[in-house]
């Protein structure tokens, strides 16, 4: 089975400092022990990005290498399909 990662999820799963950060790592170890996947949208990257940076978000923002390094293994991570919304999507 396949999971969506949003970017409320991925932040969650990467932000130390995020109030649900246990939750979504645990989730994370839950699906990959299930043998499970990941499908992504390239525009969950780019918001990604932008959350994490932003330092009126957290007390100890990423530097912007750090938030593309992270965006970079999750984008080429095996477990992760890519996505791309089409017209239906959008509709």
């Amino acid at each position: 089975m396949n999971h969506g990662i949003d970017t409320g999820f991925l932040v969650a799963a990467e932000v130390l400092e995020h109030v649900n950060h246990q939750s979504a790592r645990a989730k994370l170890t839950e699906i990959v022990a299930a043998g499970d996947g990941f499908v992504m949208a390239p525009q969950v990257l780019a918001e990604f990005i932008h959350v994490v940076t932003d330092p009126r978000r957290f007390a100890a923002p990423l530097s912007m290498d750090e938030a593309r390094d992270l965006a970079q293994k999750w984008w080429t991570a095996h477990e992760v399909t890519h996505i791309v919304p089409g017209d239906d999507a959008v509709a």
